[in-house]
């Protein structure tokens, strides 16, 4: 089958409308067809980025979508990434590679050069793939970001490519979400909208199709589908962490909810094992007694690190420590654990240092390059596999690294304290290999025989949603042979 489309992007009327899922479904459908499809995001604003092919980095998402296409991620897939490292300020990442670090105002000015290359990944991927389809970026209809858009319909005015509106109705106000979106959209740009899918919809149809009746009279254009809400589906997050943590098992861990907290995708293995309850605190609420103590990725370490004295983590560690509990601490988390952090350069924010946690003998210095790389080796502390992926920008060195806590290709990585009670590492996703999954809960104090398995997980989740967005493949077959 060829699809009538070699481009078609998904915009939403609110971030988090389900752009990524319908995006995702749509390349596992076409892939199930044997058409050569390809993900695409112009423009990604997450702390959640996933290690490419071609050594690049991108949002986790679009590597999601890669998956679902059965394809290579490739940095042609997302060539502008964005992670904030502040509240006014981003690292803006083009091709996979950090260009810098701008404030909102500065990346204003300098959206033309990133449509530039949003334009050449573009070309560069229609001339390898059959069909690309696009994610949008939070809503067109943001008037503020019309002015040199390059995540919504200033992609699709420039490429001249069709556009499916979808709007998440468990929100509530779907219509007015709508009608109310092109309302502030040009003629132009609502003329290339043709159709619209309502998302995560749960009830009884037949009460919903008058609303859809009035929809189609008021804007002249068709429901393509309605999708119905999912639960319980395995798929990387884009950047949120999710608001219902799991509570399955006796085994505790418990995780800070930092403030650029990056890759929390890193405990996706952990959410999903029957005999572990996972729990982020977030700020102001109280640290619970927990068996293991998790310290994730940070955009911002000395930040992060700073937001953890003032939660009160650095005594809550302590105590847990003295009663036999376990530590992990992951990339930046990783940095937090040493003696002290320095930023000599101002990469992440004002240059300085700051004294680290202080559990393990080591020291940091944040570097100017990022280091970007997919890996694979084995524990030290278990007879176990381990595989994931490195983004740093960051040197550690000291007495710690001494007692490695994996071999990477023949290298050290990580540490593990004297006592066996410690552990630091520039890995993410070590939870996501079935072995070395159980044999870091096994090192934490779980007994456990259960092994989690995230791809297989990932791809039922993804076979799942495919079924789901069947009509909506249907509909756009049918709409194209109809115009």
């Amino acid at each position: 089958m060829r699809f009538p489309y070699r481009t078609l992007m998904v915009q939403g009327t609110t971030s988090d409308a389900g752009k990524s899922t319908i995006v995702a479904a749509l390349c596992r459908l076409l892939k199930r067809r044997g058409v050569q499809v390809a993900p695409f995001k112009p423009q990604n604003m997450a702390l959640n980025s996933a290690v490419t092919i071609d050594g690049g980095e991108i949002g986790r998402a679009q590597a999601l979508q890669a998956i679902a296409a059965g394809v290579p991620a490739h940095t042609d897939m997302n060539p502008v990434l964005l992670k904030p490292s502040s509240d006014i300020g981003a690292q803006v990442i083009i091709h996979g590679k950090v260009r810098g670090d701008m404030n909102a105002r500065d990346y204003h000015q300098y959206k033309t050069v990133a449509m530039a290359a949003v334009l050449e990944s573009h070309e560069r991927l229609l001339a390898q793939y059959e069909t690309v389809i696009v994610e949008g970026a939070g809503s067109p209809a943001e008037i503020n970001l019309r002015d040199r858009d390059i995540a919504n319909m200033g992609f699709a005015e420039a490429v001249d490519c069709p556009v499916i509106l979808c709007a998440d109705i468990d929100r509530g106000g779907v219509f007015a979400h709508i009608v109310g979106t092109l309302s502030c959209l040009s003629e132009s740009e609502r003329n290339r909208i043709i159709g619209f899918v309502i998302n995560r919809f749960r009830g009884d149809i037949k009460l919903l199709e008058p609303g859809l009746d009035w929809l189609e009279a008021q804007t002249g254009k068709p429901v393509l589908a309605v999708l119905p809400y999912l639960h319980g589906l395995f798929l990387d997050a884009e950047d949120a962490v999710q608001a219902v943590q799991a509570e399955r098992g006796a085994f505790r861990i418990v995780v800070p909810s930092l403030p650029r907290m990056s890759n929390h995708t890193d405990f996706d293995a952990l959410r999903a094992h029957p005999e572990v309850d996972l729990r982020f605190v977030r700020k102001g609420e109280a640290i619970p007694p927990a068996d293991l103590i998790v310290l994730p990725g940070s955009k911002n370490t000395r930040a992060d690190l700073a937001a953890l004295k003032e939660g009160g983590w650095p005594q809550a560690i302590a105590r847990h420590l003295r009663y036999g509990g376990k530590v992990i601490g992951i990339c930046g988390g990783f940095q937090m654990l040493g003696r002290h952090v320095a930023d000599p350069h101002g990469v992440e924010g004002l240059a300085g240092a700051d004294e680290g946690l202080g559990l393990l003998e080591m020291e940091t210095v944040l570097t100017q390059e990022k280091r970007l790389a997919q890996v694979s080796g084995a524990c030290t502390f278990a007879p176990a596999v381990v595989s994931g992926y490195e983004i740093h920008m960051g040197v550690s060195s000291g007495a710690a690294l001494a007692q490695p806590a994996f071999t990477i290709a023949g290298r050290s990585e990580g540490a593990l304290s004297a006592d066996g009670q410690v552990m630091g590492t520039y890995l993410h996703g070590l939870f996501d290999h079935p072995e070395a999954g159980q044999a870091l809960l096994r090192w934490a104090g779980l007994a456990t025989q259960r092994e989690v398995d995230t791809a297989t997980l990932r791809e039922a989740s993804l076979e799942r949603l495919a079924d789901a967005c069947q009509p909506l493949l249907g509909a756009l077959l049918d709409q194209k042979t109809v115009t």
